[in-house]
C-alpha cells in the first residue's frame, strides 16, 4: 500500500519543515528589515521570506535536484504564496476567536524535540533554519491555530462514503499488491570486501565450522546468537519478512530460491559470509478491502481536505488586500 506512506526523508531540516505547517515569523519586520508583502496590513518580512525560500531549496537539494533559473523563480513565487496563505489563515483563525494555550504549545514542542537524537542536535537544526526556540514556540502556536481553523471550517464537514472507498480500491489495484516475501534468519561472519586472501580464508574457515555444526543438527538460532556478527544476532539471526530489492543480490537470490526449512550453502556478499535459513514464504497477494478501507478513507479525506483548503484560501485571497514587493 505504497501510497499511504511518505518516503522516509527525515533529514534534520526537513523534519522541522514537515512537522510544522508554519515555521516563519510573519508578524512584521523590524525597522532594519524590508517587507516582501503586506497582507491586510500585516507585514511579511524579507527575513521570513528568505527563511522559507532556504528551507525549500534545502529540500530540493536533499532530493538531489538542481534548480534551473525558471524553476528557481517558480520556487520563489511559491515560497511567497505559502507565506501569504499562512498569514491569511492565521488572520482568519483570530477572527474566529481561536486561542491556543501554552500547555498545547509546550506539548507540541516536546514531541518535536523527541524526534531528534539529542538537545544539541535539535538546537543545531534550529540554527540551520535560522530560528530561535522562542520563534519556534510562536510559530507552533500559529500552526495550531491554523489547524484548529481548518478542522472547524473544513475537516468536520468532509465525508467519505463507502462507495468512494470501494471505487478507489477497485480502480487502484497497484496500491494493494503485496509482493512475494521470504522470512529468513542468517549467520554472518564479517569480512571486509578489501580483505586479503588470508583474512578471507580465516573467515571462511570460521563459517565452515558453523556449517558443520548445523549439519550435526545443532539449533540455527542458538548458533546465530553465539557466532553471528550481524545486528540480528540477539534475535537468533531473524531478519523477519523481506521482499525482492531489500537485500543485496546474492543474499536475495539464495533466499528466494529456497524452500521453508532449508539452510543454504555458504553465501558470499560484500558484508562477508552467510548461512541462511528460510522459515516461511508468502506468495504475491492482494490485500483484501476490509483490511485497508480505513486507510483508504483517511487518504481520501486528506485529499478532499487539501482541495477544500485551497478553495478556502482562494476565497480569503479574494477578500484580502495583498501587496507584494518582490
Amino acid at each position: 500500500m505504497k501510497f499511504f506512506y511518505l518516503k522516509a526523508r527525515w533529514f534534520a531540516v526537513a523534519l522541522l519543515v514537515l512537522l510544522m505547517p508554519v515555521l516563519i515569523d510573519v508578524a512584521g519586520g523590524t525597522s532594519t528589515e524590508k517587507n516582501v508583502a503586506l497582507v491586510n496590513g500585516s507585514a511579511i518580512s524579507d527575513k521570513a521570506f528568505e527563511t522559507e525560500l532556504n528551507q525549500a531549496k534545502q529540500l530540493y537539494s536533499q532530493k538531489g535536484i538542481t534548480l534551473s533559473e525558471d524553476q528557481y523563480e517558480a520556487v520563489r513565487k511559491k515560497a511567497l504564496d505559502n507565506l501569504i496563505n499562512q498569514e491569511l489563515l492565521y488572520q482568519e483563525s483570530q477572527k474566529k476567536g481561536i486561542k491556543v494555550d501554552n500547555d498545547t504549545v509546550s506539548g507540541r514542542l516536546a514531541a518535536m524535540q523527541k524526534r531528534f537524537p539529542s538537545e544539541a542536535e535539535f538546537e543545531k537544526t534550529l540554527k540551520e533554519v535560522n530560528l530561535s526556540k522562542t520563534d519556534l514556540q510562536f510559530n507552533i502556536a500559529r500552526g495550531i491555530a491554523i489547524e484548529e481553523l481548518i478542522k472547524a471550517q473544513i475537516t468536520k464537514s468532509i465525508v467519505v462514503t463507502e462507495e468512494e472507498n470501494k471505487s478507489f480500491y477497485k480502480t487502484n489495484p497497484q496500491f494493494f499488491k503485496q509482493p512475494e516475501q521470504v522470512k529468513a534468519s542468517h549467520i554472518l561472519i564479517k569480512v571486509d570486501s578489501k580483505a586479503d586472501d588470508a583474512q578471507k580464508a580465516q573467515a571462511r574457515e570460521k563459517i565452515q565450522k558453523i556449517q558443520q555444526k548445523l549439519k550435526n543438527n545443532e539449533d540455527f538460532a542458538a548458533l546465530a546468537k553465539e557466532y553471528s556478527e550481524g545486528p540480528s544476532k540477539s534475535k537468533g539471526g531473524d531478519l523477519g519478512f523481506f521482499s525482492r530489492g531489500q537485500m543485496v543480490k546474492p543474499f536475495e537470490s539464495a533466499a528466494f530460491a529456497m524452500k521453508p526449512g532449508e539452510i543454504s550453502d555458504i553465501v558470499e556478499t560484500q558484508f562477508g559470509y552467510h548461512l541462511i535459513q528460510v522459515t516461511e514464504k508468502k506468495t504475491e497477494q492482494t490485500t483484501v478491502y476490509e483490511e485497508v478501507k480505513e486507510k483508504i478513507s483517511q487518504y481520501l479525506k486528506q485529499q478532499k481536505t487539501k482541495q477544500e483548503v485551497q478553495a478556502y484560501i482562494q476565497k480569503l485571497r479574494e477578500g484580502a488586500k495583498i501587496e507584494t514587493y518582490l
